[in-house]
């Protein structure tokens, strides 16, 4: 990527003279042509709740960056819902936005030569999509989170969108009626923030606040709180520092830092999504990190946090509990996290650190005792076998037994497996195998919260497994793997696969099989026809021709 910082460009010569004066337009005097010149990237948006506090983050980080020293210019970029459009053709477009978000901070920043960035998101596509543009850029720049939404409240507890789809299966399954699907549903988001569990949206902001390119603590704090102001002020005033000493962020984003994310990733009972934008971050800053990395690692980090979807606590109780730099400090404490590491204030991961307890305090369990973990080993499996020789993604989080082996009930959309687990079609021991919704043949990769939460609320989380080549939303849990590579659209065994074919999905021995003999296996491949694009134009066709396998993290470039 060039560098070609407007500070430095400029001059006194005449030939600056149409530069200046254009900038003379929107504020700049004469004693600011000198100053560094700080992009803020806003992602405020009334479309979810997640982005609905932005704007009042950015006003404050544009003031502070002013008060600092430099001179900020506030530009726009995307967001969607996921939670808004799950279920439906248009999250699709979900993981296209991650894409759509890196290009848009990329293009704005380049083409008017920013000193630093500093970018604000909320919902789910907009951090991973923010880091993407970071490294791929190299100048300056720091990330904050909108932070995350209360708990919704009914019947003494704490609700969260997930409870919403949840009550949906429940519902069908006629353990509550409609007065009391209405009554989740009007309880499950009380207010601005992103979805409170630890879900993709706060599972991607500590994995941030983890490789030190947001502050300490930023990660879970509430969005309507007073302190998420002044956090977004704070993170201005470190840029403006960092600019100045030219700290970058693949100073920062290196091997080392995404072992850490990884970790903590791990040690919160993060979304199955982190490793798909773990993945593409590291593509983008030109790490060398692979899938295989992540089971490394899970084989050493337990699960140390109590959270939902498949525990106890929000993401406030988190915060509440001593948040990130907490879980940080007690996985420095037993080696598993790199403390030499440096963030974007300057300092180490151990300096910042120091003061931290080693212990979590006695008087609260969402973070548990060293020693007594809610699982010895990390939740995040990576399967292999001769149904994903890729790998694909397990979330045994939740999960009494990781292990089953069951008939295929095999669907070629959401659509039409949703259709089928509300109808009651759907028994315990069979494997719902849904295709055709990976990266290419999706296109975009849609998160199947729909069924999963179907499925837990009708009861058969713990005995019907599901696999797909889409992806899973941060707020599922139960049997399910997903990131299934090859995908189905290129030819991925998945795509072989027949209706009553023995599955075995074994989170143990890390195994995704399908139970035919390779003769027959062979004889399908030689069968199968590749479909035709569901889209010929437009966003979804561009994506479609460009996107890699999941395996190396869905990128486009």
């Amino acid at each position: 990527m060039p560098d070609n910082r407007r500070s430095q460009n400029i001059t006194h010569g005449a030939k600056r003279a149409p530069n200046r004066a254009m900038l003379r337009a929107v504020g700049f005097g004469d004693g600011d042509f000198d100053k560094p010149i700080v992009g803020i990237a806003n992602g405020y948006s009334t479309i979810t709740p997640c982005n609905l506090g932005l704007n009042e983050l950015a006003q404050c980080a544009e003031h502070a960056v002013k008060t600092a020293g430099g001179m900020p210019q506030m530009f726009g970029t995307i967001t969607v819902s996921d939670g808004i459009s799950m279920g439906t053709e248009g999250m699709k477009y979900s993981l296209v936005s991650r894409e759509v978000i890196a290009d848009s901070i990329e293009t704005c920043v380049q083409a008017e030569s920013m000193d630093g960035i500093l970018a604000i998101g909320g919902c789910d596509k907009n951090m991973p999509g923010a880091m993407i543009a970071l490294a791929r850029m190299n100048v300056p720049a720091i990330f904050v989170y909108g932070g995350t939404i209360k708990p919704g409240h009914y019947h003494g507890q704490d609700l969260t969108i997930v409870s919403a789809f949840e009550a949906v299966g429940q519902f069908t399954a006629h353990k509550i009626d409609e007065a009391e699907l209405l009554a989740v549903e009007r309880h499950a988001c009380p207010g601005a923030g992103s979805c409170g569990g630890m879900f993709t949206a706060n599972t991607m902001s500590s994995a941030i606040e983890s490789m030190g390119m947001s502050l300490p603590y930023s990660s879970t704090m509430a969005a309507e709180d007073e302190e998420k102001r002044l956090s977004a002020i704070r993170s201005a005033e470190v840029l403006v520092e960092a600019i100045k000493k030219q700290i970058l962020p693949r100073d920062l984003i290196t091997r080392k830092s995404l072992e850490n994310a990884v970790s903590v990733v791990m040690a919160v009972g993060g979304s199955t999504n982190a490793v798909l934008h773990l993945l593409a971050i590291a593509h983008a800053a030109e790490v060398d990190f692979h899938i295989d990395d992540f089971e490394q690692i899970r084989a050493r980090v337990p699960v140390i946090c109590d959270l939902k979807p498949s525990g106890r606590y929000v993401t406030t109780d988190l915060h509440s509990a001593g948040g990130i730099p907490q879980v940080m400090k007690m996985l420095l404490e037993h080696g598993l996290l790199h403390g030499d590491c440096l963030t974007i204030s300057g300092q180490t991961v151990a300096e910042v650190l120091r003061d931290i307890p080693a212990q979590p305090r006695p008087d609260q369990d969402v973070i548990r005792q060293w020693g007594n973990p809610v699982y010895a080993q990390g939740h995040l499996a990576i399967l292999k076998g001769n149904l994903s020789p890729e790998g694909a993604v397990a979330k045994i989080s939740g999960v009494k037994n990781p292990v089953i082996t069951g008939p295929a009930r095999v669907f070629d959309s959401e659509e039409a497996c949703m259709e089928a687990i509300l109808a009651r079609q759907i028994q315990p021991g069979d494997i719902v195998v849904i295709r055709y919704e990976g990266p290419k043949g999706g296109p975009g990769m849609r998160e199947m919260l729909s069924p999963t939460s179907a499925l837990i609320g009708e009861g058969l989380g713990d005995s019907v497994g599901l696999i797909t080549d889409g992806r899973f939303s941060g707020g599922t849990y139960g049997m399910v793997v997903g990131h299934v590579a090859p995908e189905a659209f290129v030819g991925g065994v998945i795509a072989l696969v027949e209706e009553g074919d023995s599955i075995t999905i074994d989170a143990h021995h890390r195994l995704l099989q399908l139970n035919i003999d390779e003769s027959e296996l062979a004889r399908r491949r030689t069968a199968w026809q590749p479909p035709a694009p569901r889209y010929t134009r437009g966003v979804l066709a561009k994506y479609a021709k460009l996107v890699s396998t999941a395996s190396c993290g869905a990128v486009t470039d």
